[in-house]
């Protein structure tokens, strides 16, 4: 098969011609159609990012595309069928706290560098191999809209965080980080499943009024200025109303009082998940947590029942892929994709190769 290859952190990807998967029993090959390409790829294939990668490898976490071959565990999929690939790989001998990587992307510990191993290559080829569990049928749909579909990866992300914290038709949610990739996307899914109102933060006025537009009265904007008084301050004016529930999507650039302008305009009895990229410690004050019994946690990607239910979701029209804008590259174009991406990273931006 031909895939884009990272031969060296900081090179570009090289066009080279790897073995085809072969398939074993409990897994499934997918004929890759369509392969998000994140803004923030170039600072994984520099080295900047620090994954765990054993190179060299072809990159890419999920996508889009056809299933090639089956193994026997497979009951209900069917060659040439339309499937989503799934990039979190469990570990399958531990149900309670199993190891995990994303497909061609990181092990998130040195335990799982087996499975890093043995799935290795990512969505950046032409066939990609994967567990069974991690394909997901998507129905049929006409190969020129694959693209848009890759979309599925992005929404995911929120929608995990979303059903973590319990989200309720009618309630306030904050969306820290609104204006980034999966902070936009966790606006959109919040407002599927029936949130009343999304404040939508961000230090980017311009996306916060597209956000706006393009959603209506139900997303309220509060631009951030660093201050972290006053723009808590500005999350609760414009929320209106008591703050059922804070999703943060903050980048690795924030601060710690960055967290905390959203995490304290919570109401009693609230909950906050975070799910960015901040490196800071929380300076938590353990009074206020719990006098005002508010619910803090982590969330780390999303069950695997969340991609048949997003599925669903954006079959039903809950969710429209047609919001995002779409640009693909040809697989031989793998480096000039990555570069546009990390140029058009707005949350309804979405590049794609097309192997």
């Amino acid at each position: 098969m031909k895939a884009a290859v990272l031969n060296a952190f900081g090179d570009p990807l090289a066009i080279q011609t790897l073995p085809d998967p072969v398939l074993g029993t409990g897994e499934i090959i997918v004929d890759v159609v369509a392969a998000g390409v994140a803004g923030y790829t170039a600072g994984v294939l520099s080295g900047g990012r620090n994954y765990m990668l054993e190179l060299p490898i072809a990159p890419g976490p999920g996508g889009i595309g056809r299933v090639r071959a089956r193994g026997p565990d497979a009951t209900k999929l069917t060659v040439g069928d339309w499937v989503f690939v799934d990039s979190t790989i469990r570990s399958r001998d531990d149900a309670v706290n199993p190891d995990t990587i994303l497909l061609g992307w990181t092990a998130r510990s040195p335990a799982a560098l087996p499975l890093h191993r043995f799935y290795h290559h990512g969505a950046f080829a032409e066939q990609v191999l994967v567990p069974t569990e991690n394909v997901t049928s998507i129905g049929d749909i006409d190969a020129a809209e694959a693209g848009r579909w890759t979309a599925l990866g992005r929404l995911l992300v929120p929608y995990g965080g979303l059903l973590a914290g319990d989200l309720k038709a009618g309630e306030t949610l904050v969306v820290s980080g609104a204006t980034g990739g999966f902070g936009g996307a966790g606006v959109a899914v919040a407002l599927a499943m029936g949130a009343g109102r999304v404040v939508a933060t961000g230090r980017n006025q311009a996306t916060l009024d597209d956000l706006v537009l393009r959603y209506g009265g139900r997303v309220r904007p509060a631009p951030m200025t660093g201050d972290a008084e006053a723009d808590r301050r500005r999350i609760v004016e414009a929320a209106d109303g008591p703050i059922d529930m804070v999703l943060d999507f903050l980048p690795r650039e924030a601060n710690a009082a960055q967290v905390q302008a959203a995490l304290t305009a919570v109401r009693p009895g609230g909950r906050v998940i975070l799910m960015g990229g901040v490196r800071a410690d929380l300076a938590l004050n353990y009074n206020w947590l719990m006098h005002q019994n508010v619910t803090l946690r982590g969330q780390w990607m999303y069950g695997r029942d969340a991609v048949p239910r997003m599925v669903r979701m954006v079959r039903a029209g809950l969710v429209d892929l047609a919001g995002f804008e779409l640009s693909e590259f040809a697989l031989d174009d793998a480096n000039a994709a990555v570069a546009y991406a990390a140029a058009n990273a707005g949350p309804r931006q979405l590049t794609v190769l097309r192997p």
